[in-house]
């Protein structure tokens, strides 16, 4: 199955996001998954079934509008003779509105995975669980850094790191304290180093072994030189972790902070890997934004007119934008206006003209889709941030998610 886009992902999501919101009066709102190999007709028999059940239901309201709904279906699935590759998702109820009021809704939806069994949910929001499981970046990684004194193990599940253990060593150091001979010294500081990474590698190989791991990748291992080649020759870590190893660096840290200058590291040599792409995004614009008449914008008005000149080679969106762009009118004057709100704002805020009457929205799309679009016009690129990094957090936080590289600078 081909991965999805970023662009993909991120109108998947937003998609998810609004179903997520819809709730209905009752347990009215319908979720059926069907896999590629369930026979229509058997759904056909079942939702009909169904309808008859649902004659038991002791709300009026609620009886009415679950077969409402399941009639909604049937006539929908009349148009299918078999579901499609990745099986079909189907989402119809009556959605709660303002006060009392309801819209009946059906969504039907081709998922980017396939469907494994068949559902059939009945309750006062959509059932969405096993798509928002498509959205995890499900690639992990986990990560070692050590040497004699301290070790830290964490993994990489996608673009987060999480810190799971640190340990200490009682290792002694090189000085050894009087009535010790050097060679006794010696032989007793080896032992403690030895003892040590045993149990790096059993804290480590546990952290694999215990792990339900749908995408497991490997491990990768930093620490000063020659701490870490000892570790991996040593081969402290379970046989199967081991063949596992897929990179070794060198790192100054090996506390906590030791792990997110190991992701550093490896990330500036595995271009493949999402978290590196973004790095190297964000580390590109920043080195644009310090000079003094460098090649970066940001803020949404400046972009947009960088964008209009043509002088953008690279967009950057934000994942957690939540932004509409509403093209609005007055139906007495005629004077129509675009301006940026927030998704999740009232949207009935200054919405009076300046010959005061009111002003009417005819079209709002999403600042992402809305920007994407006039980029791809003009051939920019376009990358899509999210805030599981450290450094897309900072972009959304300091530059709004909305920025770009620039080709060349216009006076704007």
């Amino acid at each position: 199955m081909a991965e999805l886009s970023t662009q993909e992902k991120y109108k998947f999501k937003r998609t998810l996001e609004e179903l997520k919101k819809k709730r209905g009066q009752g347990t009215e709102l319908l979720s059926i998954y069907i896999p590629h190999d369930k026979q229509i007709s058997d759904v056909t028999a079942q939702l009909k079934d169904e309808v008859g059940s649902a004659s038991n239901i002791k709300s009026k309201s609620t009886r009415r509008n679950v077969q409402g709904a399941l009639a909604s279906v049937l006539s929908r699935l009349r148009y299918y003779r078999m579901p499609p590759e990745n099986g079909l998702i189907i989402f119809c109820g009556a959605v709660r509105l303002s006060g009392d009021k309801t819209d009946m809704e059906s969504i039907i939806m081709e998922p980017p995975e396939p469907v494994l069994s068949y559902s059939y949910q009945c309750s006062s929001e959509f059932y969405i669980e096993p798509l928002e499981e498509i959205l995890k970046d499900k690639k992990t990684f986990e990560l070692l850094v050590l040497d004699r004194k301290e070790a830290a193990v964490g993994l990489l599940v996608g673009k987060r790191i999480e810190a799971l253990r640190h340990l200490t060593s009682n290792v002694p150091g090189k000085q050894r304290k009087g009535g010790q001979s050097a060679a006794r010294f010696s032989r007793l500081r080896l032992i403690a180093i030895n003892e040590f990474y045993k149990r790096i590698g059993e804290a480590a190989s546990n952290v694999y072994l215990k792990g339900d791991w749908e995408d497991f990748r490997g491990i990768f291992i930093g620490g000063p030189s020659p701490t870490k080649e000892e570790f991996v020759k040593g081969e402290y870590l379970h046989y199967a972790l081991q063949k596992k190893i897929l990179g070794v660096f060198d790192v100054s840290y090996t506390d906590e902070s030791g792990l997110y200058e190991l992701v550093n590291k490896l990330s500036q040599s595995m271009d493949d890997m999402e978290i590196a792409k973004e790095k190297k995004l964000i580390n590109r614009f920043m080195s644009e934004v310090i000079k003094e008449n460098g090649l970066a914008s940001y803020g949404e008005e400046f972009v947009r007119a960088n964008l209009k000149a043509g002088a953008v080679d690279t967009l950057l969106l934000s994942e957690d934008l939540k932004m509409e762009r509403i093209r609005r009118r007055c139906g007495n004057c005629g004077r129509e206006e675009t301006i940026t709100i927030a998704a999740d704002g009232d949207e009935q805020d200054n919405m009076v003209c300046k010959c005061g009457s009111t002003l009417e929205i005819i079209e709002r799309r999403d600042i992402v889709e809305e920007l994407s679009e006039t980029a791809e016009a003009s051939g920019t690129k376009v990358e899509m941030i999210s805030t599981e990094s450290e450094e897309g957090e900072q972009f959304f936080n300091a530059f709004g998610g909305i920025a770009a590289i620039l080709r060349f600078r216009v006076g704007v």
